[in-house]
């Protein structure tokens, strides 16, 4: 849908709105902007008056013409076949700049001093109107000789295209998309002064009768209007047109194309002559077919099917002397399900009836006859004739509490009602709560209350309304106990995924295997042990599961990868639940891919396997005597610790007959879900970094990470770990490689923005923390 600033502004006073403040508030509403611009002459284009033409003496086609532009009379010659004497014309004077890039400068053609140009349409970077120059008249405002083009709004205005969806066939217009922009404004439209019918004119029930069967699906008015002479349109409605690439050679027909266009009303158009009858009159019979549309029938020829396309036989042409003016609704849904019963369709009337064209026929038809009244060759006929029954509008009921707890925000009920009734729905109040919404037949989309709510956000907009998270709950039955349950089971699930294996064990242990490994035990003595290698509660679920390792690895497994859940108890007999994870062996099994010899798994892959079911996690410096001293770490958990991970001893994997051997165990009661939250992904490239430090031995990078942190630096994407270097020249020191990725989410980054960031990063690690560049 294509409208121009200054076309809008026959139906809604917009004032000095901005291209950018329309194209913003059409967007927020839902009509969404696919292209738009500003149109504006050049400068030094001024309005002239051709005073004298005469023909060049030394060339066929050109002419030399004495142009008034107000403060003198310019002497330019002219190729165009159109122009004459008389005509108000567009002057580019010297020093004028088109749009091509030309510059007018004064010049001499075939002998003729030629003192600036006469413009067409095209050359000013308008759309073409016609053939030659372009003729200006009084539709463009008051002329005034020598004033500059682009100071007239016609010539200074901003086109938009408007992406429709098929369901807002109500905003196919110019008067469409301004009602709209009214409610989002706050405006009312303009008094258009409806048509007043002429006086001491012959009226239109003279020529023309209707006959129509009962309970028609349509509206249709008839109108009537005779032509003199060769009908010419202003230029404002020429160009308009052009706009929307619907100018003809017929002038009927553009009027009632403009007509359209403006109001969203459907128009045919009947030459009286190939209808009238031996009275000459017009019987027009409109009849309801098989699928609900109206067929129009004169003489028991069908001349159209509303709203889907008219026999070429009865258009009008250039000799038509009285033109039958037809208006028609027929509601979308009927169009779409009889459309398939015709091989015929006029694909541009079916587009507009499709989705839906405006109903109230009256605002077209006094739109157009209005225009043709100021034309002096058309005599318009007095009076209508109309067939337009009257059809139930859909009833809607609804609170507004109904609206809010779709929206998720508090709206007022009186801007609920203010905005329905705005937007055209007829509002009742059957009770203090209840509301009927009476939908207006220009929107056939709105089926629900679902559809109501829509209306109302997208003019409150749906940027002024607070995004919340989605929640999922069960009233009276879900509680801690079962979120409690739901994340084990998450967590089980997850380490399966990973390809552990679930064990399950007594609640019991050996007490001198826990004491091995370094872990106290309950002061509780059990009086009757089940056997005496069960004879205390468990302090970990660690010595279980390295005893099941080692039964596996003694029965050829070679890969082993455990985990259990369960109580354990501290030596102050606390409960506590943990969960534990074992993977011992290799990675995978012998294959051609690893030519038989896979790899033992090592301290890396078990943290991303730990990664994957847990989540992210910090790691901290850790002494735990039967881990190894070089692979291990207390994990922390958004700043608490959570539990430890590590390399069993090669001690303990040698007393156990163990293969290489990683052990984890958590406490899940510190251990909290995981709530995603969802950003937006940058579509702009990322920057890397590389940085390398010298750190003393046994630094802990848990310092340069909480610095680098510190500086919120906003377009560091994230920073890693990538190198870790030491040779004779290092002596007590490493040398530490950080590699940092940089994005912006609105934009590609520049290298010095890049660099400003990393220079401020290596200021700080070395003032806060002594560090310098390797």
């Amino acid at each position: 849908m294509i409208i121009t600033k200054n076309w809008l502004k026959d139906w809604l006073d917009i004032g000095d709105k901005t291209l950018e403040d329309l194209v913003k508030t059409l967007n927020s509403i839902g009509l969404e902007v696919d292209k738009a611009y500003r149109i504006k002459a050049p400068d030094n284009i001024v309005l002239g008056y051709v005073k004298e033409k005469i023909k060049h003496e030394n060339s066929d086609k050109l002419s030399i013409c004495q142009v008034d532009v107000g403060d003198k009379i310019l002497q330019i010659v002219c190729g165009a076949a159109n122009v004459d004497a008389g005509q108000f014309v567009a002057v580019a004077l010297e020093g004028a700049i088109m749009p091509n890039g030309m510059e007018i400068k004064a010049t001499k053609l075939r002998g003729a001093e030629s003192f600036g140009m006469l413009c067409s349409s095209t050359e000013l970077g308008f759309p073409k109107i016609n053939d030659g120059i372009m003729i200006l008249d009084d539709s463009i405002g008051k002329l005034e000789l020598g004033k500059a083009l682009n100071s007239y709004e016609l010539f200074n205005d901003c086109f938009i295209e408007v992406e429709l969806t098929p369901n807002r066939g109500d905003c196919l217009s110019v008067y469409g998309v301004a009602r709209d922009l009214a409610v989002a404004y706050g405006l009312n439209l303009k008094d258009q002064n409806t048509f007043k019918e002429p006086e001491n004119t012959l009226g239109i029930g003279r020529i023309l009768r209707l006959q129509s069967n009962q309970n028609l699906n349509s509206f249709f008015n008839y109108r009537a209007i005779e032509l003199k002479n060769k009908v010419a349109l202003n230029l404002s409605i020429k160009l308009r047109l052009a706009y929307i690439d619907t100018l003809k050679d017929n002038s009927i027909e553009n009027l009632l194309n403009y007509a359209t266009h403006s109001t969203g009303v459907l128009f045919t158009a009947y030459d009286f002559d190939k209808l009238k009858s031996a009275n000459n009159d017009v019987l027009i019979n409109i009849q309801k077919q098989e699928n609900g549309e109206s067929a129009v029938f004169c003489q028991n020829k069908l001349l159209s099917v509303g709203g889907i396309y008219q026999e070429d036989e009865f258009r009008i042409n250039d000799h038509t002397k009285i033109v039958i003016i037809e208006a028609n609704y027929t509601h979308p849904e009927i169009i779409a399900e009889a459309k398939e019963n015709y091989k015929k369709i006029n694909n541009e009337m079916f587009y507009k009836s499709f989705r839906g064209s405006e109903p109230k026929l009256n605002i077209g038809t006094d739109f157009l006859f209005k225009q043709m009244s100021a034309i002096s060759n058309i005599t318009l006929y007095s009076g209508s004739q109309q067939i337009a029954e009257h059809k139930e509008s859909k009833v809607i009921n609804f609170t507004s509490e109904d609206i809010n707890q779709m929206i998720g925000k508090n709206i007022e009920k009186n801007l609920i009602l203010k905005i329905l009734k705005h937007i055209g729905f007829d509002i009742t109040l059957v009770t203090e709560e209840l509301i009927n919404a009476k939908v207006p037949l220009h929107r056939p989309d709105i089926k629900n209350i679902s559809d109501l709510c829509e209306e109302v956000v997208r003019i409150i907009g749906i940027d002024n309304i607070e995004s919340k998270a989605l929640e999922f709950f069960e009233k009276n039955r879900i509680n801690q106990t079962y979120n409690n349950y739901k994340f084990l089971k998450d967590l089980r699930v997850r380490a399966v995924n990973n390809g552990y294996f679930e064990s399950l064990h007594y609640v019991l242990d050996f007490k001198e295997e826990l004491h091995n490994l370094g872990f106290k035990t309950t002061n509780l003595k059990l009086v009757n042990p089940i056997t005496s290698e069960l004879d205390t509660l468990r302090s970990t679920l660690i010595n279980h599961l390295l005893n099941a390792a080692s039964f596996n690895i003694k029965n050829s497994k070679k890969i082993v990868k455990l985990f259990e859940n369960g109580m354990v108890f501290d030596e102050q007999n606390n409960e506590l639940h943990k969960i534990a994870f074992l993977s011992c062996g290799y990675k995978d099994e012998a294959k051609i891919a690893n030519k038989a010899k896979p790899e033992l798994v090592n301290f890396y892959d078990f943290l991303l396997e730990l990664k994957n079911i847990i989540g992210d996690f910090n790691l901290a410096n850790s002494s735990y005597v039967f881990l190894s001293p070089y692979e291990q770490a207390d994990i922390i958990k958004e700043g608490i610790k959570i539990g430890y991970v590590g390399r069993v001893h090669l001690k303990i994997e040698n007393e156990r007959d163990l293969f290489k051997t990683y052990v984890c165990e958590l406490h899940l009661d510190l251990l909290k879900p995981e709530f995603k939250t969802a950003k937006i992904y940058s579509k702009f490239p990322a920057i890397n970094r590389d940085l390398s430090l010298l750190i003393p031995k046994d630094y802990p990078y848990e310092k340069i990470k909480t610095c680098i942190n510190t500086l919120n630096i906003k377009i560091l994407e994230g920073f890693r770990i990538v190198d870790l270097y030491h040779d004779e020249n290092l002596k007590e020191q490493f040398s530490l490689t950080v590699n940092f990725t940089f994005k912006d989410s609105e934009k590609t980054l520049e290298d010095n923005e890049v660099a400003v960031c990393m220079e401020q990063i290596i200021n700080t690690l070395d003032k806060e923390l002594g560090l310098k560049l390797r």
